[in-house]
């Protein structure tokens, strides 16, 4: 019996420090954006000075977008949003992972997702509805939907 309580004991510091509790692909009609925001949640203590690194597939095709972020030891809930992207479809894919990094760069954990949009970002403005800090109405909107010129097939 003595043995299966040191045992459980020393399980209890391993495995995975967080897990993804949320995915969405936000978009933000009155700023014409859309961003990528995951939220995860804390599993086990991390050491001070972890790093999250997020990586988000670029619907618009080319690089990658990388986010790096100080993952601070008395947070419960980390979230994590993409900048700005563009050409986001319905129903596809699109790959996200991150790296979990002590503070010398050790990685202590690596997670891979997909996320898939049930909007079609070309519902979207193609510029701001709305400018400055008290949301006046944008006299140059523009109109709906243009992005689909500089998208990929």
């Amino acid at each position: 019996m003595l043995a299966g309580l040191l045992c459980a004991c020393r399980d209890a510091g391993e495995g995975d420090y967080v897990n993804v509790t949320g995915r969405i692909f936000v978009f933000n009609y009155r700023i014409a954006q859309a961003t990528y925001l995951l939220t995860l949640g804390k599993l086990r203590p991390l050491p001070d000075g972890a790093v999250l690194e997020a990586t988000f597939e670029n619907p618009a095709g080319g690089a990658p977008f990388v986010v790096r972020q100080k993952v601070w030891p008395m947070m419960e809930k980390i979230t994590v949003e993409s900048p700005p992207i563009k050409c986001v479809k319905a129903d596809r894919e699109y790959k996200v992972s991150m790296r979990l990094e002590d503070p010398g760069g050790k990685i202590l954990q690596t997670i891979e997702r997909t996320m898939i949009s049930d909007v079609d970002q070309s519902v979207m403005p193609d510029k701001p509805l709305v400018v400055g800090p008290f949301y006046d109405a944008n006299p140059d909107k523009g109109s709906g939907g243009n992005l689909s010129a500089t998208c990929p097939a």
